[in-house]
C-alpha cells in the first residue's frame, strides 16, 4: 500500500501556532457545525407533519422520539469513542492505515453487538410509558410508533460512526451533504405516507416512523459510499477484513465509550426530568420550557461540533506526544466554543421575542401566559448558553486525551445533585417554579464546566499526559 501524503500544518496533528490550530480547528469544526444544525432541522420536519395529526399522535410521536433519542445517544456516546482513538493513531503516525481499520471495524461491531438490545428495549415502548404513568391511548400509539421507529437505530449509528471517521480522516464536509440529503428525504417520506400524497396510503403517525428508517437507512448507504470512493477515504480501505475481531480494541472502544454514554444518558434524562418537574407545576410551564430548551438545543448545536472537532485535534497531538500541541489544540478550542456561546447568549438575551416568535405568535392573547413564561425562561437561558457551551468544549477536549470515566462522574454529580437538586429546591420550595427550575439546570451546568475547565487546566498535574514507555 502506498504511503499516506505527509501531513501540512493546516490538516495534520501538529499546528505550529495558535493561529494555524485556529485555522485547523475552523476548517474541521465549521462542516460538523452546519450538519448538526442540519440535523435538528431533519428531527423539526418529524414534527411539522406530525403536529397536523391529532394531539394524542403528536404527544405519542414526542414520548417516542425521546425514548429512541436517548437511546441513540448512548449508542452514539458508545461507538464513536472509536474518534480519539483514531485521532491519536494518525497523530503517532504508526501503521496508522492498518490502525485506522482496526478501529473503525470494532466501533462497527461494537455498534451492532449494543443496538440490538437497545431495540429490544424500544420494543417495549408502550410497557415502559404506561409504568411511567402516561396517558393509555398515548402510550398506545407511541408503543406502535416505536415498532418501527426502533429499525433507524442501527442505520442511524451506523451512519454515525462513518461520520466520525471521516471527520477524523480529513474529510468532515461530507457530513453537510449527507445530512442534507436526510432533510429532503425526510421531508419527502413525511409528506408521502404521513398524509398519503403521490398515491402513497396515508399512514399517519406510522408512516413518520417509515420515513425516518428511510432516511436514515439512507444515510447509511451514502456514508458507504463515500467511504469506498472518495480518493482520500478508500486508501484506508475500512471495510477490509470487516469480520476479523480485535478484542483488545473493542476492548479499548468500550472503556472509553461507556463513560461517554453514560454522560450524554445523565445529560438527556436531566433534561427530561426538568420536563416532568414542569409538567407538575402546569401546561403552560410545559409549552414555555418546550420552546425555550428548544432555541438552547439548536444554538448548542455550534459548540457540539466544536467540541466533536476539538476531541480529534487534541486527540492528534495527543498521539503525536506533543504536550504544547495539546494544551495550543485545547486553548483553541474552548475560546472559539466559549467566545461563540457568548454571542448566542448576548442576542438571546437582548431578542427573546424573536426568538419565541419563531414558535408562536407573540402578540396572539391566547398565547400571553405561554410567552411570559418562555420569556423569562430565556434570560436564564441566556447564562445557560456560556456555561453549556464550555462544559461541551471541555467535555471533548478531555476526550481527546482519553480521559472519560471522571468526567463522567463529573456529570453525574453535578447535573443530578447540583442541578436536580436545585432544580428542585427553587422550583417548589423555594416557590420560583419554573425559572426556579431552569436556574437549576443552569447551575448543573455551571458546576460540570467549572471542574470540566479545572481537570483541563491541571491534565498536567494530576497525569492526563502520561505515555506509556515505548
Amino acid at each position: 500500500m502506498a504511503p499516506l501524503a505527509a501531513p501540512t500544518p493546516l490538516t495534520g496533528p501538529i499546528a505550529p501556532s495558535h493561529r494555524l490550530e485556529l485555522a485547523a480547528l475552523l476548517r474541521l469544526a465549521a462542516p460538523l457545525v452546519g450538519a448538526n444544525l442540519l440535523q435538528m432541522a431533519v428531527y423539526a420536519i418529524d414534527v411539522v407533519f406530525v403536529a397536523r395529526l391529532t394531539t394524542v399522535e403528536l404527544a405519542a410521536s414526542t414520548l417516542g422520539v425521546f425514548l429512541y433519542g436517548l437511546m441513540l445517544w448512548a449508542l452514539l456516546g458508545l461507538a464513536t469513542a472509536c474518534a480519539p482513538i483514531i485521532a491519536a493513531e494518525l497523530g503517532a503516525r504508526r501503521h496508522a492505515v492498518r490502525e485506522v481499520r482496526r478501529s473503525f471495524r470494532m466501533a462497527m461491531w461494537l455498534a451492532a453487538l449494543a443496538a440490538l438490545p437497545a431495540m429490544l428495549l424500544l420494543a417495549q415502548g408502550e410497557a415502559i410509558l404506561r409504568f411511567s404513568g402516561q396517558n393509555a391511548d398515548v402510550a398506545r400509539r407511541a408503543g406502535a410508533f416505536l415498532d418501527i421507529l426502533l429499525f433507524a437505530l442501527i442505520p442511524a449509528i451506523f451512519a454515525g460512526v462513518m461520520r466520525t471517521a471521516a471527520a477524523a480522516l480529513g474529510r468532515p464536509g461530507w457530513a453537510i451533504g449527507v445530512t442534507a440529503m436526510a432533510l429532503g428525504f425526510g421531508a419527502l417520506g413525511n409528506w408521502l405516507l404521513v398524509f398519503g400524497h403521490g398515491g402513497f396510503p396515508a399512514l399517519g403517525l406510522e408512516g413518520s416512523a417509515i420515513a425516518s428508517v428511510v432516511t436514515t437507512a439512507a444515510m447509511m448507504l451514502a456514508y458507504v459510499a463515500i467511504l469506498l470512493l472518495d480518493p482520500k477515504l478508500r486508501r484506508y480501505r475500512l471495510f477490509g477484513r470487516w469480520w476479523r475481531p480485535e478484542w483488545s480494541r473493542l476492548r479499548e472502544i468500550v472503556r472509553l465509550g461507556v463513560p461517554i454514554a453514560s454522560t450524554f444518558v445523565l445529560e438527556g434524562a436531566l433534561f427530561g426530568g426538568a420536563a416532568i418537574l414542569m409538567g407538575l407545576i402546569g401546561v403552560d410551564q410545559v409549552a414555555a420550557h418546550a420552546i425555550a430548551l428548544n432555541i438552547a438545543a439548536l444554538t448548542f448545536q455550534i459548540p457540539l461540533g466544536v467540541a466533536q472537532a476539538a476531541t480529534i485535534r487534541v486527540g492528534m497531538a495527543f498521539g503525536a506526544r506533543d504536550r504544547g500541541a495539546v494544551g495550543r489544540a485545547g486553548r483553541v478550542a474552548l475560546g472559539v466554543g466559549i467566545g461563540i456561546m457568548g454571542v448566542t447568549a448576548l442576542l438571546i438575551f437582548s431578542m427573546p421575542r424573536l426568538f419565541v416568535g419563531i414558535y408562536l405568535d407573540v402578540e396572539a392573547p391566547a398565547n400571553a401566559a405561554v410567552v411570559a413564561l418562555a420569556l423569562q425562561y430565556l434570560v436564564v437561558a441566556a447564562v445557560f448558553q456560556l456555561v453549556d457551551g464550555a462544559q461541551a468544549v471541555a467535555a471533548g477536549v478531555l476526550r481527546g486525551v482519553q480521559d472519560t470515566r471522571v468526567p463522567m462522574l463529573i456529570a453525574a454529580f453535578g447535573y443530578w445533585v447540583a442541578g436536580f437538586g436545585t432544580a428542585i429546591f427553587l422550583g417548589f420550595r423555594a416557590g420560583w417554579q419554573g425559572v426556579g427550575i431552569w436556574i437549576g439546570l443552569a447551575v448543573g451546568l455551571l458546576v460540570v464546566s467549572a471542574l470540566l475547565l479545572w481537570r483541563w487546566s491541571a491534565r498536567e498535574r494530576i497525569g492526563l499526559l502520561r505515555w506509556p514507555t515505548a
